[in-house]
């Protein structure tokens, strides 16, 4: 455990000091700003609307989680499907290119501790992103009332679907030394997993049914709205923990070459 930590403290080290790290929580917290603060202000001009109309159940229906909360989660969502490839790009490729990568595959270190090291740092990072956009909730915590638990379980929704990016990331990570290669190859993988439930509804009971369980978006998408379903966590987990063995599996393959 020791050696995990030690590789994901260098790599969480070595975004703070590139200007990576300012770049990507800059232009996160900028858009997020920019969607928090005009989805609030169409709140705003929609309860203004309807208060002046005197209609009570149209009122009723509007509520922060569905008109603020939910679609900026989902936004972040497709930020965080840019901006992971970015941060992990990096993480093995780019040993691969500085030469260092068979003096970490000779040392005493497991492939295994390599891997998750590599993985660790990289979700700290993604963690501190999702953790720093808090923020925005908080404002309407101290100004408004929405619910609690729909937004507990919404940022744990969008913690766990960048969870997912960055293992993909680690995996496409793996397969080159060129980081451009590396970042678009996750980016496409990403953007598949995004849209891969569009065609749902046209593709047959059975098909549409798998192409739905195999979406990102379709799982994110129920934590968004509260439900926390043991088949959503089981769907990230296994996401987890199939990128991180296939990564294990390639780094492993280069040291047997």
């Amino acid at each position: 455990m020791r050696n995990v930590l030690t590789i994901a403290g260098r790599e969480l080290r070595s975004y703070f000091v590139s200007p990576i790290a300012y770049v990507v929580l800059t232009g996160f917290l900028l858009l997020g700003g920019w969607f928090f603060f005009n989805l609030l202000a169409r709140f705003n001009l929609l309860l203004t609307i309807y208060s002046a109309q005197q209609n009570p159940q149209i009122l009723q229906r509007l509520n922060l989680n569905e008109f603020v909360i939910a679609p900026l989660l989902h936004n972040l969502s497709v930020v965080l499907v840019i901006l992971v490839p970015v941060i992990t790009m990096r993480t093995l490729a780019e040993e691969k290119k500085a030469g260092t990568y068979e003096l970490l595959l000779t040392s005493p270190l497991r492939i295994s501790e390599i891997v998750l090291g590599k993985f660790l740092g990289s979700f700290v990072f993604v963690a501190i992103m999702v953790a720093l956009s808090g923020v925005y909730p908080l404002i309407l915590f101290a100004y408004g009332n929405p619910e609690t638990g729909v937004v507990l379980a919404g940022y744990l929704g969008l913690l766990l679907l960048a969870t997912s990016f960055v293992a993909v990331g680690i995996l496409t990570s793996s397969f080159t030394e060129n980081q451009i290669i590396a970042a678009v190859s996750c980016l496409v993988s990403l953007l598949l997993l995004y849209i891969i439930a569009w065609p749902a509804d046209n593709a047959g009971e059975t098909i549409g049914a798998l192409l739905r369980y195999v979406s990102l978006t379709e799982h994110f998408a129920q934590m968004v709205k509260g439900v926390i379903d043991s088949k959503d966590l089981v769907y990230f987990t296994t996401v987890i923990v199939l990128a991180l063995f296939l990564a294990h599996r390639s780094v492993e393959s280069i040291r047997w070459r």
